[in-house]
């Protein structure tokens, strides 16, 4: 599966953003789909995971109450929905494909990587 990101960009603090993530094959459908983050000097981390049918969906705790995911799977399409964006919020985003059809929170269980869009939240 490959994986195109956008949707990044500068917003201030307290801004939205919405990023997507297309997927180029129609098996897209049978996977569960994350975001990731990487901020400067910092390890890859889990920010939100939605299984192949979007009916489970799961977050990172710093996330929760601000962030969705979605999915369209006629578009191939996977979305992060981000509110109250903060500047600890600053990263590289990056989708993926899980290699299962129900998401975890585990780099390892994610095959596919788009090429990351970039979020840069002022304050």
């Amino acid at each position: 599966v490959q994986l195109q990101a956008s949707g990044g960009g500068l917003v201030q603090a307290g801004g939205s953003l919405r990023l997507s993530c297309a997927a180029s094959t129609r098996r897209f459908s049978n996977n569960a789909m994350g975001w990731f983050r990487q901020a400067p000097g910092k390890e890859r981390e889990f920010v939100a995971g939605i299984s192949w049918n979007g009916g489970n969906t799961n977050y990172a705790d710093s996330v929760k109450g601000r962030f969705t995911i979605s999915r369209d799977n006629i578009k191939n399409t996977v979305y992060l929905q981000m509110n109250s964006l903060n500047p600890e919020d600053t990263a590289v985003y990056y989708c993926a494909a899980s290699r299962w059809a129900v998401p975890s929170t585990s780099r390892r269980d994610f095959g596919s990587w788009g090429q990351g869009t970039q979020v840069t939240v002022s304050s």
